[in-house]
C-alpha cells in the first residue's frame, strides 16, 4: 500500500527525469563569483522553479531527483578532466543536491496556486527560498569542503542573486500566462463573433416562420368551410410550423446569452483589429496568398460590443481576403470624427462590378462558388448590414481601383 501511495505515473516520471536532465545540462551555463571556492550562480534553479510553476508535478520528488542528476552529472564530467578521487569529487559536488532538496522542500510548503495570481508575493518567497538553500549549499561547502571567511559579503550576494532569479522567473512565467490568456480571449471571442452571426441568421428565419405560420393558418381558415379534410392539414401544417418556431427560439435564447456573455465585454478597439489582422492572416496562408495587412486608429476607446465588432470586421475583412487573386493589401481604420465612429475596410482585390454595388447587401448575393460550382449562403454582407443598422448606423461601398467599405455609427452605440 504504501509502495502504491508513493508511486508515480509513468508520464510523470519521464517529465521529471528529462526536466531534471534538462536543469543539469543548463546548471553548467554558470557564474563562479569566488575565486578558490566551488560555488556557483547557474541557470538550473531558474528553470527548476519556471517548471514548478508550469508543470503540476510533485515537487519535493522533483527536487530530489534533481538534486541526485545534478550530482551524477558533474561528477561525472569531474571524473572526465580532472585526477581527483571520486570521493573528493563527490564531497564536493553534493553541496548541489542540498539545495535542490531545501528549496524543492520550501517550494511545497507554499500554496503555489494561490500565489500564481499575486507575483510579487511569490517573487518575495520564491527569493526567501532560493536564498535559504544556497545559504545551506554555502554551509556544507563551508563545513566540509573549502574553508572561506566572507560569509556576510557573500550572503549578501546570494540574496541579490536570489532576488534578480526569482522575479525573473516570476516575470517569464507571468509572460507565459498572459499570452496563453490572451489567445483563449482571441479564440473565445472568435467563436463569439461566428455565433453572433448565426443568431442573427435564426432572427432572420424566425421572422420568416412566423409569417409562414400566419400564413398557413390564414390557409386553414379560408380552406375551413371549404374543404375539412384540406384545412385539417392546413392546421396540421401551421401547427407543425409553430413546433419549429418555438425550437428556433430555445436556441436563439441560448445563443444570445452566450453573445451577450458580460466576461467579453468592454475592450480596446486596438485589440480587436489585432484579432482580425491575427486570424485573416492565417486564412490568407492557407488560401496561399501574400497579403499585407495594414491598421490605423488615431483614438483608442473601449467597446461594449466586441463580438458585434468583430463580427462585423471579420466578414468584411474575410471577403478582401477572398477578393485578392494572389497577392495585394488591405486596409483597416478606425477614427472618431465628432461623434461617429468611421470603420473603412479597403483591399486591392479584384473589385465589384458597378452593375452588383446596389443589391451586393442583399441576403443571397454571392460572388462565392466551390469546387463543384455551388454557391455560397450570400448572407456575409447582409448580417454586417444588420449589425450596422442596430448600431444605428450606415454603410456604403465603393469600387474603382480599389473596393472600400465606409461605415459611420454613433460612437455611443458602441
Amino acid at each position: 500500500m504504501a509502495l502504491k501511495k508513493f508511486s508515480l505515473p509513468s508520464n510523470t516520471v519521464a517529465t521529471i527525469i528529462l526536466l531534471a536532465l534538462l536543469i543539469a545540462f543548463s546548471s553548467e551555463i554558470k557564474l563562479m563569483p569566488f575565486e578558490d571556492f566551488p560555488f556557483r550562480f547557474g541557470l538550473g534553479s531558474m528553470i527548476f522553479f519556471l517548471a514548478v510553476l508550469i508543470q503540476p508535478i510533485p515537487i519535493i520528488k522533483f527536487g530530489f531527483v534533481t538534486g541526485i542528476t545534478v550530482v551524477i552529472f558533474r561528477v561525472f564530467l569531474d571524473l572526465l578532466v580532472t585526477d581527483y578521487e571520486f570521493s573528493q569529487i563527490l564531497i564536493e559536488r553534493f553541496p548541489a543536491a542540498l539545495f535542490y532538496f531545501f528549496f524543492a522542500f520550501f517550494l511545497s510548503k507554499l500554496n503555489i496556486e494561490k500565489y500564481k495570481s499575486k507575483p510579487i508575493a511569490l517573487g518575495l518567497f520564491a527569493t526567501l527560498f532560493e536564498f535559504v538553500s544556497n545559504f545551506i549549499e554555502e554551509l556544507f561547502i563551508l563545513l566540509f569542503v573549502v574553508t572561506h571567511t566572507h560569509l556576510l559579503k557573500e550572503s549578501f550576494l546570494l540574496l541579490i542573486v536570489a532576488f534578480i532569479r526569482s522575479f525573473s522567473v516570476v516575470g517569464i512565467y507571468s509572460a507565459i500566462i498572459i499570452g496563453e490568456q490572451k489567445r483563449q480571449f482571441q479564440q473565445l471571442l472568435s467563436i463569439g463573433s461566428n455565433l453572433y452571426v448565426e443568431t442573427l441568421y435564426l432572427k432572420k428565419s424566425m421572422d420568416h416562420i412566423e409569417q409562414i405560420t400566419a400564413s398557413s393558418f390564414e390557409l386553414y381558415k379560408a380552406l375551413k368551410s371549404i374543404d375539412n379534410h384540406l384545412s385539417t392539414k392546413a392546421l396540421f401544417i401551421s401547427q407543425e410550423i409553430h413546433e419549429v418556431k418555438k425550437d428556433s427560439q430555445r436556441i436563439y435564447s441560448g445563443l444570445s446569452k452566450i453573445t451577450t456573455a458580460k466576461n467579453l465585454d468592454d475592450h480596446l478597439i486596438s485589440n480587436l483589429l489585432q484579432y482580425v489582422i491575427e486570424a485573416n492572416k492565417k486564412y490568407s496562408t492557407y488560401l496561399n496568398k501574400s497579403i499585407e495587412f495594414k491598421e490605423t486608429y488615431h483614438t483608442d476607446f473601449y467597446t461594449k460590443e466586441p463580438i458585434a465588432l468583430l463580427a462585423l470586421l471579420n466578414n468584411l475583412v474575410s471577403n478582401a481576403v477572398e477578393a485578392i487573386e494572389e497577392e495585394g493589401s488591405i486596409s483597416i481604420s478606425v477614427n472618431k470624427q465628432n461623434d461617429e465612429t468611421v470603420i473603412e475596410v479597403e483591399d486591392t482585390g479584384v473589385g465589384i462590378p458597378k452593375t452588383m454595388l446596389p443589391v451586393i447587401f442583399d441576403a443571397g448575393y454571392t460572388t462565392k462558388f466551390n469546387d463543384e460550382g455551388k454557391a455560397s449562403t450570400g448572407i456575409g454582407l447582409s448580417h454586417v448590414q444588420s449589425i450596422v443598422e442596430k448600431f444605428e448606423g450606415k454603410i456604403v461601398v465603393e469600387s474603382n481601383q480599389t473596393t472600400k467599405f465606409t461605415i459611420t455609427i454613433p460612437t455611443n452605440n458602441l
